[in-house]
């Protein structure tokens, strides 16, 4: 997984910099990830499938660069305050799901599985209906929660196929990076959106006070 998120960073920088690979960067995500998934893991396919892997991270990286470009020209502090925080979150839950019972959390599954699909239906409800805003804003903090879930979860999965004897390496990564992926994502958005309401407050109390003290001053000159 720490392969994969060296790639995407090299995506992101070449993407920030050049100002190009979005819409490359969601064929070859879409093309790299279901090939990786659908090739069965064997020595002799060991090297196509790491190929494949390293070219859904770097597209990843690409699809993100438009959300760090932003934050970078914002609010650049945010974007370590994010990834530590995300770290934070995968290492404590990586690290529950680890020393808990084994398949303790394996029914979270289908819970987790469930919630991503109602919010699926939501929004395609919401072209329709309306609310788009509400629901975007919902699905930032129960998508962190989701995504933090998943983390538990994808390590229990990841721990009994190992001790059955099933483990894929790659396909493992994957899953954990897809979950830190996530939450990175929705963290910075969280934390972009703090920031600006903060900065929004902040002009707001300037202004009332640039206008007290224009006002104070028209009235000591009526004086």
């Amino acid at each position: 997984m720490a392969v994969a998120l060296c790639l995407s960073a090299v995506g992101v920088y070449a993407s920030v910099l050049t100002g190009f690979g979005q819409g490359l960067g969601m064929i070859a995500f879409m093309v790299c990830t279901p090939w990786l998934l659908s090739t069965p893991a064997s020595p002799a396919t060991l090297a196509k499938r790491r190929k494949l892997f390293g070219g859904a991270a770097l597209s990843q990286g690409l699809l993100l660069a438009p959300l760090v470009r932003t934050a970078l020209a914002l609010h650049p502090g945010v974007l370590f305050t994010a990834f530590a925080g995300t770290a934070g979150v995968f290492a404590c839950f990586s690290a529950a799901a680890l020393l808990s019972p084994r398949r303790q959390y394996l029914y979270l599954g289908g819970i987790l599985s469930s919630v991503l699909s109602t919010f699926l239906m939501l929004r395609l409800g919401s072209f329709f209906f309306g609310g788009a805003a509400l629901l975007f804003q919902a699905e930032l903090y129960v998508g962190l929660a989701v995504f933090a879930g998943y983390v538990v979860y994808d390590t229990q999965v990841i721990v009994e196929r190992s001790e059955a004897g099933a483990c894929d390496e790659l396909r493992d990564a994957l899953s954990l990076y897809t979950d830190f992926v996530a939450i990175f994502v929705r963290l910075l958005v969280i934390l972009l959106r703090s920031a600006e309401e903060k900065q929004r407050r902040e002009r707001e109390r300037e202004a009332r006070s640039g206008a007290g003290r224009r006002r104070d001053a028209r009235t000591t000159r009526l004086h």
